[in-house]
């Protein structure tokens, strides 16, 4: 379990991180809308690979599948975007998908790492 845990304080250093790098660098290049849109998704993001990371935890002991009430994070959020005039769609997607880019880097970080040994 502390594997798992370690795991998860990695994945989640790095989602940051991305985050981090890829805020500044929209804020750059587009403008601070655009910027502050990206961050709304990449919170969200944050938070629904916390709620995945406890459906996991949870799955064996208490659960025997994974819940999907963590999608309705993200559809909700589509659905806001989409109502409310200020919020674009495109860079709050992106940003949700920053967890995504998060779990590439680590899984070729750790590729490669184990290659070297």
């Amino acid at each position: 379990m502390q594997e798992y845990h370690t795991l998860q304080k990695e994945l989640l250093i790095a989602t940051l991180a991305c985050t981090g790098i890829i805020f500044i660098s929209v804020w750059i290049f587009y403008n601070l809308n655009i910027a502050l849109n990206y961050l709304i998704g990449a919170c969200t993001g944050v938070v629904y690979l916390r709620m995945l990371a406890k459906n996991v935890e949870q799955l064996g002991r208490e659960k025997q599948s994974l819940s999907k009430t963590r999608f309705a994070l993200f559809i909700g959020l589509i659905i806001v975007a989409t109502q409310w005039r200020q919020l674009e769609i495109v860079p709050i997607f992106l940003g949700f998908l920053t967890y995504k880019a998060a779990l590439i880097i680590y899984t070729v970080q750790t590729a490669m790492l184990s290659d070297r040994k």
